[in-house]
C-alpha cells in the first residue's frame, strides 16, 4: 500500500479469527544498554519509566496507552538481527477457556493462562508463536490495577 492511501479499518479487520485484537498492549525489546534505551525513548518519544523490576531485570516505559518493555540482551545483538522478545495484543471478549479452545481448533498450542502485567495492569494472558517463530502474548483485560 502506498503512503498517503486511505485505510478502511472496518474492512481491513474483517477476518474471522480465534480472537479479536483490541489494540497493542506492549512490546518487549532486548537491549544492550538499559540506560541508553531509556534515554532514547524518553528523548525521541517522550516515554517515561513506569515500573522497574530487578528479577527478572525489566524496565517498563509508558507509551500512551501501551508499554515498551526493555530487558537486557544476554549477548550483543548485531544490527538487524532481531531484538524483539515478544509483543502483546489486547484481546476483546477474553474468555481464557474459549480463547484456548479456538486456538486449538486452529492447530495452535495455547500454552498456560497466567496473570501478567500489561498496559492496563495485571490480567490473564497466553503466549503463542506465529509461523515465523515470533512470540505473541494474547492479553485479557486487567483484573487488578497498575
Amino acid at each position: 500500500m502506498a503512503d498517503g492511501s486511505a485505510i478502511d479499518t472496518k474492512s481491513a479487520a474483517g477476518g474471522e479469527g480465534a480472537v479479536r485484537a483490541a489494540g497493542l498492549d506492549h512490546v518487549v525489546l532486548r537491549v544492550a544498554s538499559l540506560e541508553r534505551a531509556i534515554d532514547f525513548y524518553a528523548k525521541v518519544l517522550g516515554c517515561h519509566v513506569e515500573r522497574t523490576l530487578e528479577k527478572p531485570k525489566l524496565v517498563q516505559l509508558r507509551a500512551g496507552a501501551s508499554l515498551i518493555d526493555l530487558v537486557p540482551a544476554a549477548a550483543p545483538t548485531p544490527p538487524g538481527a532481531g531484538n524483539m522478545d515478544h509483543f502483546a495484543v489486547r484481546v476483546e471478549a477474553y474468555d481464557p477457556e474459549e480463547v484456548k479452545a479456538s486456538l486449538r481448533r486452529l492447530g495452535i498450542d495455547p500454552g498456560e493462562v497466567r496473570e501478567r502485567y500489561g498496559a492496563e495492569g495485571y490480567g490473564p494472558s497466553i503466549y503463542i508463536t506465529d509461523p515465523d517463530g515470533n512470540t505473541l502474548e494474547l492479553k485479557g483485560p486487567a483484573t487488578r490495577g497498575l
